[in-house]
This record gives structure tokens, C-alpha cells and sequence, in this order.
């Protein structure tokens, strides 16, 4: 899940929380996924309700690829105090994305701490994603560091843009961490995607999608995915793109849209 070869053809992987619903279990998901022509999936946390040997078994039948999936629990990696937890959460998931031939981790930063600066969260992001990184680099594993706007308590995400992220894992400077570029947390911090980007896409492991407003398939919102998608291409961005959407129609009629709206019909 690397940036590569502009001119290749990028993948779609549907997030199997939010697509395919119609089916109620996650192996008839990844089967419906493969017959409306996807060969990869996402998923959000992989613990406890997640049946994972149905789900492998259901990736075995069809071909399938699970791509990435949360870790959890959810850690804050700006707080000291959670450090451990942060990485035991990591610990847990390396066996999962092994299991599943690779599949990435994504981690989020957790809130930011009114009462610290700026720059001790940030070194205290770094220290604890080196150590994490470290030990995905040595399992063949990889994590991705996810941007994401959203606020608690008046408290946003410390890592909410690109930019940041990418600070982060420019800092950390890993084989086993890049940064999850997701289009529409980007665009909700009012990001411009190429500015952001800059000349950095070799941090960039994975790219997700959805449009703004409410989250729903391309071509349902304000996103010029044009653009969006002549940007990621210029920079070389050539992997798979990871439907992560709420979708306003059924599934399949959904995925036909989005696959014209990015230009990948």
C-alpha cells in the first residue's frame, strides 16, 4: 500500500462496515465485494465482535484482500500515560495483520491536551510511534497514522490534518509507519489536498475516500474528485483507494458512482 507508479491503475476496497450492509455478516460482505468486482476490503476495529475466522475463511473462498484494519483499543499516543497501552494495543494487533497477509494497522492520535504544548505532544507522538513502528518494521507489519477531524469536549484530534501527520511520520522516518490520507477529513479541516501533500507522498501508505457533505459516496458532494484525483497522480500516488463511506444509495448502484466520479469505471 505504497505510493508508486502514477500511471497504474489504483484498487478499490470497500469498508466492509459501512458497504455491503445488505448482507448482515461480514463473510457475505466480502463475497458480495468480490462479485461487484473489488478485490480488496477494509474494516474498522478487529476485536471482539469481529468473527475472524469466518472472515478469513470468506477471504480464502474468494481471493479477497483484507488491506487494513483499527487498531484497539483506541490509545491517546499525545499522552504519556497511555504509552504503554499504545503499544501493548499495537502488540495485539501485529498477530491480526499477519494473519491477514499484511494488512495495515491505522491509529489515530487521540485528543489534543489543553494543558501541554504543542511541541511535547508532538515529541511524545514520535517517541511512542518509533517504538511502534519499530516493532511493525520487525514483524513485516506496517502502520498507518491517521489524520482525523473530529472533537470531544471542545478537545479536536491532535493529528487532524495531513500536514501534521506528515510532520509525524517524516519524524519517525520508518518503514513500518505512513501516514492514511483520508480526502474527506482533509477536506473537512478546509486542507488543500495538494498544498498539504506537498512534495512528501513517499510518507503516504493508503488513501480513503468520501465526499463532503455527509460522508457519502463521490459524487454526492462539494469534492472535486477531479482534482483530487489528478493530484494524487501527479504525486505518484498509485495504490489502492479506500471507500470509507456512508452510502446514500444501495451498495452496488453506490460503487458504480464512485467508480465514475474517481474515474475508474
Amino acid at each position: 500500500m505504497m505510493a508508486g507508479d502514477g500511471n497504474a491503475r489504483m484498487k478499490l476496497a470497500a469498508c466492509i462496515e459501512w458497504m455491503f450492509t445488505e448482507y448482515q455478516d461480514y463473510g457475505s460482505r466480502i463475497r458480495a465485494a468480490r462479485a461487484a468486482g473489488l478485490t480488496e476490503v477494509e474494516m474498522h476495529l478487529w476485536r471482539p465482535e469481529k468473527p475472524l475466522d469466518a472472515i478469513e475463511a470468506a477471504l480464502d473462498e474468494t481471493g479477497v484482500r483484507l488491506i487494513s484494519f483499527c487498531v484497539e483499543p483506541r490509545k491517546s499516543l499525545v499522552d504519556p500515560r497511555e504509552e504503554s497501552q499504545v503499544l501493548a494495543a499495537v502488540r495485539a494487533a501485529i498477530p491480526v495483520a499477519q494473519r491477514f497477509r499484511g494488512a495495515a494497522m491505522i491509529v489515530a492520535s487521540g485528543f489534543t491536551r489543553a494543558d501541554e504544548p504543542i511541541a511535547l505532544q508532538q515529541a511524545q507522538a514520535v517517541r511512542v510511534l518509533k517504538a511502534a513502528a519499530a516493532m511493525a518494521e520487525q514483524t513485516g507489519t506496517m502502520l498507518l497514522l491517521e489524520p482525523v477531524n473530529m472533537t470531544l469536549n471542545g478537545a479536536a484530534m491532535f493529528v487532524d490534518s495531513i500536514a501534521r501527520g506528515l510532520d509525524i511520520v517524516e519524524a519517525v522516518d520508518s518503514p513500518g509507519l505512513r501516514l492514511l490520507c483520508d480526502v474527506y477529513h482533509s477536506a473537512v479541516t478546509g486542507e488543500h489536498l495538494g498544498t498539504a501533500l506537498g512534495t512528501r507522498m513517499q510518507w503516504v501508505g493508503h488513501v480513503q475516500v468520501a465526499d463532503t457533505d455527509g460522508r457519502h459516496e463521490p459524487g454526492t458532494g462539494g469534492l472535486d474528485w477531479n482534482q483530487v484525483m489528478s493530484t494524487l497522480r501527479e504525486k505518484g500516488y498509485s495504490s489502492s483507494i479506500g471507500l470509507e463511506y456512508l452510502p446514500s444509495l444501495p451498495t452496488v448502484e453506490s460503487l458504480a458512482l464512485t467508480r465514475r466520479t474517481l474515474g475508474l469505471a
